[in-house]
């Protein structure tokens, strides 16, 4: 086994898209270039199909007992049958067994009643979908649930929050795995385009960047996103697709309602946001990742945005 092994468990009840924000971030990881590439497997308790949420049903590639040798991730995924899961103690039994085999453990939205119930989470901080955080702490007392944040890592283990926040899930562990770029590149190809920090709330606190289905204007969007250091002026831009700058900024406008420099400032400032809120990294080092010429660029373009300078926006974000 050269490639990094993930296996994705499942079981009746679960949601379709916590197992497809996950096996498709990692694929698209695959396709961006990722070595090792992941191996995803899709297990099922006894190796039937299992039924989704929404009624459709998914076939395992292999039943839990099956898997034999090491694990690089194992995903638990989540859905209307995690308390059912949970007190199917085969399954439990399983869980814990290919944890062992683990390098890294994983629940996404409710998958993390599994965990708990298997006795993973003990004495661990914790996230779920909001709506089930307070059932899940009065049911399991040694859990450090925190209903917040979209995922959290505690060691080998992380639990994200509802549904979608498995995407952010699988960019944190393609990140880790593979760098800063390809993550970028797998938010892009799949239209989320930035990787929102783990600490930030399930209700999503800063502007999203807009999306075109204008061939010129998608490209100057990707690569803006893509390359936030690099040169984004409004005469490198119109050269990248061969426009002149004029004409550029007449497609944004139409297309997106900004113009090309607007849009280079929020994604920067998004960026900086996230970076803020999710690392301890210095202002400067923020600053020049994000493009602004120095902290003190990146300061006043944050004040005039967003009514507070990046210190206290940290402080403020930071507790949560």
């Amino acid at each position: 086994m050269t490639g990094r092994r993930v296996v994705v468990v499942g079981f009746d009840g679960i949601e379709l898209v916590d197992v497809a924000c996950v096996t498709t971030g990692f694929d698209y990881a695959n396709r961006m270039g990722a070595d090792p590439a992941y191996e995803v497997l899709f297990a099922t308790p006894v190796g039937r199909p299992v039924r989704c949420d929404s009624g459709l049903q998914l076939h395992g590639q292999s039943r839990l007992d099956g898997i034999e040798g090491r694990i690089d991730t194992m995903v638990i995924s989540g859905g209307l049958g995690h308390e059912a899961a949970a007190a199917n103690q085969r399954l439990l039994g399983q869980v814990r067994r290919l944890a062992g085999l683990s390098r890294r453990i994983a629940s996404v939205c409710t998958g993390a009643t599994v965990l708990a119930a298997a006795g993973l989470l003990d004495h661990r901080r914790a996230t779920t979908h909001w709506y089930e955080a307070t059932r899940l702490a009065e049911r399991y007392p040694r859990v450090h649930v925190d209903p917040a944040p979209i995922y959290v890592r505690d060691g080998r283990i992380a639990t994200s929050g509802g549904v979608t926040a498995s995407l952010d899930l699988a960019l944190a562990f393609v990140e880790e795995d593979h760098g800063a770029e390809i993550a970028r590149r797998v938010a892009v190809g799949m239209v989320t385009y930035l990787q929102r920090p783990g600490n930030q709330a399930q209700m999503s606190l800063f502007t999203r960047i807009p999306r075109s289905e204008h061939a010129v204007v998608h490209r100057v969007i990707d690569h803006v996103v893509s390359h936030l250091d690099g040169d984004l002026s409004a005469a490198g831009l119109a050269a990248l697709v061969s426009v002149s700058e004029r004409h550029l900024s007449r497609l944004f406008v139409e297309h997106v309602g900004r113009t090309p420099w607007q849009l280079v400032r929020d994604a920067r400032l998004e960026a900086a946001s996230q970076l803020l809120a999710g690392t301890r990294e210095p202002l400067t080092a923020i600053a020049r990742r994000c493009g602004f010429a120095s902290a003190e660029s990146l300061r006043q373009s944050f004040v005039a945005r967003f009514g507070i300078p990046p210190s206290r926006f940290r402080a403020v974000h930071a507790r949560r």
